[in-house]
């Protein structure tokens, strides 16, 4: 599976928050957001911009625990519209530098189980970035031009956190699995139910339900982001597998 390393995703961080910068500065602010219901971009630009800066004071205090948004600074997003473009964009550096002041590896804490590794934080805000500029996008009704192997990288964190977190319900019942294949990268994610939770491999083993797609696509698809029924997706096998993961699995 397409796999970033340290650099790349560093990059990536800065690289999609500045890219929802501009479409923010470009667009306007209230403009509805239909796949966060009742958020306009403003809202939208405050969750992504508030929570860098959430994750970064953590990273920094070497938090063990849940860290209160209101004892962040300037975690709030400025009213005026200049102030918090530079202000969104600022947050994704601050989450790196941060962790290059603390070490990568001091262990933080993070919603889904025990704490990680600092540098864990960079993939996780990397992907709040790349969600939630295809949500913008989509907004707009502008193409999701997000590149292959960020959204293959999305897919493989996305099942990490369904894997490891307890916060989810198991998404599949005994006895089925889901196989997502991408079409521009050719990665292959072949789910399967262990016990209370899933596991993933890249086998291309028959699945209850394989699904093709672009990597972007695939990912969207499990955000919710797109239908199951997109015309931009093939699949075989059996549909309630994608129905009940659905309906288990919000994030």
């Amino acid at each position: 599976m397409t796999s970033l390393d340290t650099t790349a995703l560093r990059k990536a961080l800065l690289d999609e928050t500045d890219l929802l910068a501009d479409l923010y500065l470009s667009g306007d602010p209230k403009t509805p957001i239909p796949t966060c219901p009742d958020w306009t971009l403003a809202n939208l630009i405050a969750h992504v911009g508030g929570g860098n800066r959430w994750a970064a004071a953590m990273i920094a205090d070497r938090a063990t625990e849940f860290l209160e948004f209101q004892q962040v600074p300037e975690v709030r997003r400025p009213r005026d519209l200049d102030e918090a473009d530079r202000w969104l964009r600022a947050s994704a550096r601050t989450v790196i530098d941060n962790i290059d002041t603390v070490g990568s590896e001091v262990p933080i804490w993070t919603p889904f189980g025990s704490p990680r590794p600092a540098e864990w934080w960079v993939r996780r805000r990397l992907h709040e970035a790349t969600a939630h500029r295809a949500d913008a996008l989509l907004a707009l009704d502008r193409e999701v031009n997000i590149a292959p192997e960020l959204g293959a990288d999305g897919l493989s964190e996305f099942l990490d956190i369904v894997e490891k977190g307890p916060r989810f319900e198991t998404p599949l019942d005994e006895g089925t699995s889901l196989q997502l294949r991408a079409t521009d990268t050719d990665d292959t994610w072949t789910i399967l139910r262990s016990g209370d939770t899933i596991t993933h491999t890249d086998s291309r083993a028959p699945a209850s339900l394989t699904i093709q797609g672009t990597a972007i696509d695939l990912y969207l698809l499990l955000l919710r982001r797109v239908p199951a029924d997109s015309p931009q997706l093939d699949t075989t096998g059996d549909l309630s597998v994608l129905t009940t993961w659905l309906e288990r699995i919000k994030f």
